[in-house]
């Protein structure tokens, strides 16, 4: 996740580009740059790594009216100034600010080379404004050059472009952000509005596939895959400070969900050196421990059969607050795992000590630089999804069992293997939030919002995935949901479906055959049936295909999952972001 501000007005762009990007921080800090034009000439660049807000090194950037700036989740390529945005075309004329993923880009680059380019830094970003460069020296104007660029990129983009000897600014959104403020003969470009709130409340959203182009007071639209020019309307936006952290989501929820493909990035771009060395503390281990609570226990439970199967390796779990009770065989061999968003979980703090009172070592797996749980550990793997308002946890669990996917195939030698099986889930994430996706669940939410009890199903790993969206639904929408492995049902809770009752069943390649059924079974006492998955059935009342991820079922079927317990909480008339009698972190046992 990273975020892009651009200006084009009569005011100084440096000013609102810095400040701007002070805003927007929270999508990226490991570094930030600008691009101010010059004129007719050249740029001024400016980059620095490390976060803006601790940053005074502003000073010396000239006036202008035309500029751009990008902070910065490192993903291809490590944290440097090479590495940050923006990033030049070889003759130093083209300009660039990216956010997302240029998934042919080494293809590309390849290509490029052969044509006598060369490359500074190790980013998918170099690419962009070498393609263009790469099409105007065939002939081809600032413009058509940009358009025909699009047609060698294949991937999720928000893309900002500008030409040293052209007054022009080039946007374009393909499955990323990027909205345009509009002001008196002047425009801001931006990931999120919050970014240019202060200036303007009068926005404009881009849609998919869109490319828009300022030249001076002039604003015009293209969308590339259908080759026409576009209308899109003006909204204004009404918001207090609060609000305005959400972008253009209603609820912080619903945002958080949505951002879960770049938390796979960010996860992506872990040193391998890092993962390695938790997985070697594995290895040395004699006696491996998953302790968590709430949501960050689903992910250990969803750890226990990564490990077994990709590593064949034995993990014990225990929730947090009961490890108290199992700690008599702990020894300096043994190895405490703790998972939590916040850092600040009372009873997984409280287990941690346990265990280092006993002499075993803890390595940490927590969203929070800095926290107590962090603090307490001998190592940390910090889980990168950023902050989660929202009182629900969603993108922290994607963020984790990502990464226990990772050292998993660490253990087995594999862990490039896992980095590319994680790179293939994030265009088919941003398919799982698409707004097709969501009007299909809404079908569903409007059937069930009503309903008093929902049970839920699954085998091996879409057991505890079954877990987790029984707790998402409970957390926010209050109804009684609760989930059992497959094979559990019929042994006592089937007495409690009669005609009508819903339940969720997760199916999977692996599992197919034994989880339909289980479901037949609960077909056969009048349940509603509704099916998660690869395959539709004759079985389901209501399907929502989920491609099959294998290993990493897990993520993609938890979204659909909470997009639902977004929407009954709305349509029950719930907070989505603050339910009852919950917070976000949970500091007393």
């Amino acid at each position: 996740m990273c975020g892009i501000i651009a200006y084009h007005g009569p005011r100084n762009a440096t000013e609102i580009i810095v400040k701007g990007l002070k805003t927007l921080e929270y999508r990226g800090y490991d570094s930030w740059g600008v691009a101010i034009k010059n004129n007719d000439k050249d740029f001024t660049i400016k980059k620095i790594v490390g976060k803006i807000t601790e940053s005074t090194d502003v000073d010396g950037m000239p006036k202008s009216n035309i500029g751009i700036g990008h902070t910065r989740w490192a993903t291809h390529g490590g944290v440097s100034e090479k590495n940050s945005h923006p990033h030049l075309s070889n003759s130093g004329k083209i300009a660039v600010v990216h956010n997302g993923i240029i998934e042919n880009y080494q293809e590309q680059r390849d290509f490029l080379i052969k044509q006598g380019f060369k490359f500074e830094s190790e980013t998918d970003t170099e690419i962009i404004p070498n393609t263009i460069e790469y099409h105007m020296n065939r002939g081809y104007d600032f413009i058509d050059a940009a358009k025909r660029s699009l047609n060698h990129i294949n991937g999720q983009f928000a893309i900002v472009v500008m030409h040293s000897q052209h007054n022009q600014i080039v946007a374009i959104r393909k499955e990323a952000p990027l909205v345009i403020g509009v002001g008196k003969k002047e425009f801001f470009i931006a990931s999120d509005i919050p970014a240019f709130l202060d200036y303007t409340k009068q926005v404009i959203f881009l849609e998919e596939n869109d490319l828009a182009i300022i030249d001076n007071e002039d604003l015009s639209i293209f969308n590339f895959k259908e080759n026409l020019v576009v209308n899109r309307k003006t909204t204004s936006i009404d918001w207090d400070a609060e609000q305005a952290k959400k972008g253009d989501f209603d609820h912080y929820l619903m945002k958080e969900i949505s951002e879960q493909a770049d938390v796979i990035s960010k996860v992506v771009s872990l040193p391998a050196k890092q993962i390695k060395d938790i997985a070697n503390e594995i290895r040395e281990a004699q006696g491996i421990f998953f302790v968590a609570c709430g949501t960050s226990a689903h992910s250990c439970m969803n750890g226990m059969y990564l490990f077994s199967k990709t590593a064949k390796t034995h993990v014990n779990f225990c929730v947090a607050s009961e490890f108290e009770y199992f700690t008599h065989f702990l020894n300096k061999k043994s190895l405490v795992i703790a998972i939590s968003q916040s850092g600040e979980t009372a009873d997984t703090l409280a287990a941690i000590r346990v265990a280092k009172e006993r002499g075993a070592k803890v390595i940490s797996i927590v969203n929070v630089m800095g926290s107590s749980i962090m603090r307490a550990s001998h190592k940390t793997i910090l889980q990168g999804a950023g902050p989660e308002i929202c009182v629900l946890s969603t993108k922290a669990y994607t963020s984790q069992i990502a990464i226990l996917s990772l050292i998993a195939h660490e253990l087995a030698g594999q862990q490039e293997e896992g980095r590319s099986k994680l790179k293939e889930l994030i265009r088919y994430i941003y398919y799982l939030t698409s707004k097709a996706m969501r009007d299909h669940i809404k079908e569903l939410s409007e059937r069930l919002r009503y309903t008093q009890h929902i049970y839920l199903i699954g085998r091996g790993l879409q057991h505890p995935t079954a877990l987790e969206a029984a707790l998402k639904i409970k957390e926010v929408s209050y109804i009684h949901a609760e989930a059992y492995a497959g094979g559990e049902l019929k042994h006592g809770t089937i007495a409690l479906i009669d005609k009508g009752t819903p339940c969720i069943v997760f199916t999977s390649d692996r599992t197919e055959k034994e989880i339909m059924s289980n479901a037949s079974e609960l077909k056969a006492r009048g349940a509603y049936i509704i099916g998660v998955g690869p395959k539709n059935n004759e079985l389901f009342d209501f399907y929502i295909k989920v491609r099959e991820a294998e290993d990493l079922n897990s993520i993609c079927q938890i979204i659909p999952m909470q997009i639902l317990a977004y929407q009954l909480a709305l349509l029950r008339g719930c907070d989505p972001d603050k339910p009852r009698n919950l917070a976000k972190s949970v500091t007393v046992k």
